[in-house]
């Protein structure tokens, strides 16, 4: 057995045995667009085997720019709240190559019930036909319709934050970056959940987690290539498309990290974090013992998955409710 399933939470191990593995992972990016595929059937099928949830509106919004194509916005809101209502600006998951703005659904709405708050999630593009920054740019065309467009969505312009998943944490954090440098109004807070901010592949966590099948260097590495190219590595690589490499985190919003202790970026993010605060910028910051990446996700059941759940939505509430108190 190797040392990373030693030392694993036991329900987040019993859970791993259930998940399909290929010689190449959970994520085969040596074919993406058949993983692709595989990806959207399976996350289709969840979302038809849930429950409706009539209490929450969907609705989907295209916003145009003059410099680039639509960006597909899918709005989710709860149906008897009160406006103008607090909203989230949410990134997928998927490494920036795989995933799509529906994906989350589920347990989004049930998010968007238990906060009385709405969603936006982006369907950014997605690499190697989008090169990085384009998915950073569809966020800050996201964000910045969304701050144009609150009173008319009934929601509330100054409770907007930014948030994601895996991949879509780094687009998030990449987005809260674009803002901040082109004079935007402030994102209320940034929440990165196991975040993929670190093109260089050169932390101890990164070298160290080789074996678990979910998100390990390999696919890491094969998914930067897709986003970057040739500049994955290199010193052309831009903060907009690995927020690590930013030198000035003075002036972000006020940020929450999560991420597992067996996870390749563990260490990106706890570094990130770190340096964050050495700026002078507000950091809750989580780490979870035994946990691979996107332990809540293959394990929602789990206790881990559980504590994770509710400091997370513990702190979007206590965001919410300080920015509306007058």
């Amino acid at each position: 057995m190797s040392v990373s399933r030693l030392l694993m939470d036991r329900e987040l191990n019993q859970a791993l045995d259930g998940v399909p593995i290929t010689p190449n992972g959970a994520f085969d990016l040596t074919d993406i667009p058949a993983t692709r595929a595989a990806f959207r059937a399976q996350a289709e099928s969840i979302a038809e085997s849930e429950p409706d949830a009539p209490s929450v509106i969907t609705q989907e919004h295209r916003v145009s720019r003059a410099d680039g194509p639509d960006v597909l916005v899918r709005l989710l809101r709860p149906a008897t709240a009160q406006g103008p209502l607090p909203v989230m600006l949410w990134f997928h998951g998927g490494g920036q190559v795989l995933g799509f703005a529906a994906q989350d659904d589920p347990w989004l709405k049930r998010l968007c019930s238990r906060l009385g708050c709405a969603v936006a999630a982006v369907d950014y593009r997605l690499a190697p036909e989008t090169p990085s920054p384009g998915a950073a740019e569809d966020g800050f065309t996201a964000y910045q319709w969304l701050s144009r467009q609150a009173d008319t969505l009934d929601l509330d312009g100054a409770r907007i934050g930014i948030a994601g998943q895996s991949g879509g944490g780094g687009i998030a954090a990449a987005t809260a970056l674009l803002v901040r440098d082109r004079g935007g109004a402030a994102p209320l807070f940034q929440s990165l959940t196991y975040p993929m901010l670190d093109d260089r592949n050169q932390t101890a966590s990164s070298h160290e987690i080789t074996d678990i099948g979910i998100w390990d260097r390999s696919t890491n590495i094969l998914a930067w290539q897709a986003v970057l190219g040739d500049r994955a590595g290199t010193d052309d690589v831009s903060p907009y498309s690995a927020p690590s490499r930013a030198e000035d985190l003075s002036a972000l919003p006020p940020t929450f990290i999560a991420v597992g202790e067996l996870d390749c970026f563990r260490d990106e993010d706890l570094d990130y974090a770190t340096r964050l605060r050495a700026h002078g910028v507000p950091v809750e910051l989580h780490l979870y013992p035994g946990a691979y990446h996107a332990f809540d996700l293959f394990a929602p059941e789990s206790q881990l998955a559980a504590t994770f759940q509710q400091s997370w939505f513990n702190y979007l509430s206590r965001r919410f409710q300080d920015a509306s108190t007058p």
